[in-house]
């Protein structure tokens, strides 16, 4: 069996005649946190929601630790647990009498509750009434909920919203601990990039739901082969990108008046000696660092991308 606990393979999704999921397909590994990311609209929610069976799947197949979200839907859900807006919780009850009753209803020991709220961190605050409780101590809950019956795979949707600092470190650290030590897949879509970058160990950007780019957080190459992305320091931008394009048959990107290019490391001295030779001043050429805005915001503007 591949160690994929969720496998999405050419999915769609249609409402009406929009197709808001389009063809998408990527994989969730036991023990990672991958985060999935596009601009509002991408289809990230539409997503979410067929790999929980809260919509229908149109085209394609979703799979759970080897079982179809079709064909086999009972026994795919066992293995999932999820978040999706608000934590179902009973705000008169405490955090130990929410976890119970679930238990109760799911055939499990009362002995796991205690484990799962101390996994959370919620031990000490487990006999306060969920009203009483933060909005991040509520998330925590949630969480402690989502893994009582001892899922394969946690489906997180903008778990991070309204969490001052503390309340957002607080759940990276518990979703670290989760993916490392109990080997816990976890699909995570948020819209803070700096928090997933932080957090996930690989990120799948999708755009008008289509699938984009997969990459690792982090990775670089040191082959002179690869392209990286760098930023041309010069006054005159629209010379210079015309300059790109006309003589090196290269396509420069203008954000915000600077001109941005992704070229490989080897190829830099040419595009330099072509703006002298062109008349064009360059204060200088550096090298973009590989962060996951960069990443987002590259292939979101494309349009386009490859695995």
């Amino acid at each position: 069996m591949s160690d994929a606990i969720l496998e999405i393979k050419n999915v769609s999704k249609y409402f009406g005649k929009a197709k808001v999921v389009d063809n998408l397909s990527f994989k969730v590994k036991a023990g990672e946190i991958l985060g999935f990311l596009g601009p509002n609209g991408a289809g990230k929610t539409t997503t979410i929601k067929m790999i929980l069976g809260l919509l229908s799947i149109d085209e394609g197949t979703i799979t759970i630790n080897g079982y179809d979200v079709k064909k086999d839907f009972e026994k795919a859900m066992e293995y999932i647990g999820g978040i999706v807006e608000n934590p179902d919780l009973y705000g008169y009850m405490t955090a130990v009498e929410n976890l119970k009753l679930y238990a109760k209803l799911r055939g499990i020991e009362y002995g796991e509750v205690y484990k799962i709220l101390e996994k959370v961190g919620l031990e000490k605050s487990m006999n306060q009434k969920i009203s009483k409780f933060s909005l991040g101590m509520k998330q925590r809950a949630g969480l402690a909920l989502s893994l009582l019956h001892s899922p394969k795979i946690l489906i997180l949707d903008e778990p991070t919203n309204g969490l001052d600092p503390v309340g957002i470190k607080d759940l990276r650290d518990i979703l670290k601990s989760l993916a490392k030590n109990n080997n816990i897949a976890v699909l995570v879509s948020s819209h803070i990039l700096s928090e997933m970058e932080l957090m996930c160990d690989r990120v799948v950007v999708i755009n008008e739901g289509k699938f984009i780019k997969a990459q690792e957080i982090g990775e670089k190459s040191e082959s002179a082969d690869i392209e990286k992305k760098y930023e041309i320091k010069t006054k005159a931008v629209e010379k210079a990108q015309s300059v790109l394009k006309e003589k090196l048959n290269k396509e420069g990107i203008v954000i915000d008046g600077k001109l941005y290019l992704n070229i490989k490391p080897s190829e830099v001295s040419t595009v330099v000696k072509t703006f002298v030779y062109e008349d064009i001043d360059i204060e200088g050429v550096n090298e973009c660092e590989n962060t996951l805005e960069n990443i987002f915001f590259d292939v979101t503007r494309e349009g386009k991308g490859n695995e």
